[in-house]
């Protein structure tokens, strides 16, 4: 591959996919009352902790991938949160035919950026990360201290 494409092009996927969630998560953190109003209008219970949730999980969750940070964690955490949130919210089922529609084009934008968290799952955030600093990739529970293995010698 291209270095120079694999180097910026990967940068630039990385900020275009977390723009969505640092975007979505900062909304709900400042309008958490709507945003809670608005799962319990969909019957979910314990509104306010799973806006509470999806707020620090789509905020956080962004700004690790955008800089670099646990990106295959944190864009799994945000796959895996996108399916049952794309049906809970956008399911098109008994709608009139042009809210069908448009929520169809919001299940469809959530496959695609699924597709790209995956990408990143599988791949990582490429050279330009805070991550491909460091000797070997971020991990979670290592909070950037190196571990002393069994035998004492720190890895």
């Amino acid at each position: 591959m291209n270095s120079k494409l694999e180097k910026y092009g990967s940068l630039v996927a990385r900020f275009a996919v977390a723009a969505i969630f640092v975007y979505g998560g900062w909304g709900k953190l400042n309008g958490l009352d709507g945003t809670a109003a608005y799962i319990a209008s969909k019957g979910l219970p314990a509104a306010e902790l799973g806006a509470l949730f999806a707020a620090l999980l789509e905020l956080v969750g962004g700004l690790a991938i955008a800089l670099g940070i646990g990106t295959r964690w944190a864009a799994l955490a945000l796959a895996i949160f996108l399916v049952p949130a794309t049906w809970l919210f956008h399911n098109p089922i008994g709608l009139d035919a042009a809210a069908a529609q448009m929520q169809m084009i919001h299940v469809y934008k959530n496959l695609a950026i699924a597709g790209g968290l995956l990408a990143f799952t599988a791949f990582g955030a490429g050279p330009l990360a805070l991550e491909a600093r460091t000797r070997r990739p971020w991990q979670p529970g290592q909070l950037g201290f190196r571990s002393i293995s069994r035998s004492g010698v720190q890895s």
